[in-house]
Formats: structure tokens, sequence, C-alpha cells
């Protein structure tokens, strides 16, 4: 195989666009510090008050195993306060606190250049087309990662 075979290769730009994708979105959210998948903790917990940490990591996709050190930074930041259940007083349910929702507020038009910078060299035609492929190959694949994404409607019964 030669570097032009590796280059076209879906894989190779997959990860490629990952690492794109991190560095605008870092790029973009210098000034407050945050990672993509902080933010995506954050948008979770502020949508799904009281969720606590194996449903975050469902909900947002990301390994449960690790999602612990997330948690704890977002804690130390004071962007999230964790409480006791009520029934079982063990489990840990994750909350915004004041300071979490004022970035998550600061930040949502920079995350939101940041799709549009990503999007940019495309047509509003193949905007649409990506996006939806992109949706399709990673909904078909979902469960051969070790973090699958479960859905809002997924975990609301567990």
């Amino acid at each position: 195989m030669s570097l032009r075979d590796l280059y076209a290769k879906p894989g190779h730009l997959i990860r490629r666009a990952h690492q794109i994708s991190w560095a605008l979105f870092l790029n973009e959210c210098a000034d407050y510090n945050i990672t993509p998948v902080q933010y995506a903790a954050l948008v979770a917990i502020g949508e799904r008050p009281g969720v606590d940490a194996t449903r975050l990591s469902a909900l947002i996709a990301f390994d449960r195993s690790t999602i612990g050190n997330v948690i704890e930074r977002l804690e130390a930041r004071g962007l999230v306060a964790r409480q006791a259940g009520a029934e079982d007083r063990r489990q840990k349910l994750l909350f915004l606190s004041d300071a979490g929702e004022q970035l998550l507020l600061a930040v949502m038009p920079l995350v939101a250049r940041v799709q549009e910078r990503i999007l940019a060299p495309l047509t509003e035609a193949e905007r649409e087309i990506f996006v939806r492929l992109l949706d399709r190959v990673t909904e078909v694949n979902n469960d051969v990662t070790s973090a699958p994404l479960r859905r809002i409607e997924e975990v609301a019964g567990d």
C-alpha cells in the first residue's frame, strides 16, 4: 500500500477530520479552557439534570472508565456539582452550577462557529448530505465501539 492509498482510506480521513474538528474547537474555545468532551458533558448534564456518570457516558458516547476524570475536572472548576441520590446515597447525581450554565451560554456561539468552519469547504447541499452520511455510518456502527451512544430515549427508562 502506498501513502496515496492510505490518504484515500475512510478510516484515515475520519481520523484526520477528528483531528481537525478537535483543533478548531480548541482554537475557538481557547479563552474558556474547555475540551469537546467537557462541552458535551456540560450539554448533557444541562439537558438531564440529575444524570449519573454511567448514563452521562452513554449519552455522550464516552468511555465509562474515564468519564470520572472529566467530571472531576468540571467539578474542580466549579462547573458541575455532585449530589448523593435520594434512593441510593452511593449514587452521585450531576447538576450544572451557575458557572457551568454561564460557560455553556458563552461558548454556544463559538461551538456554532466550529461547526461552520468544519463544513466551510462544502456547499449547502453537500453539507446536508455529508452530515446525513456521517450520521448513518456512526449509527450503523454504533455498537462496535466500547462507548456506544445511547440516545436520550434509550437511557430515559434505565
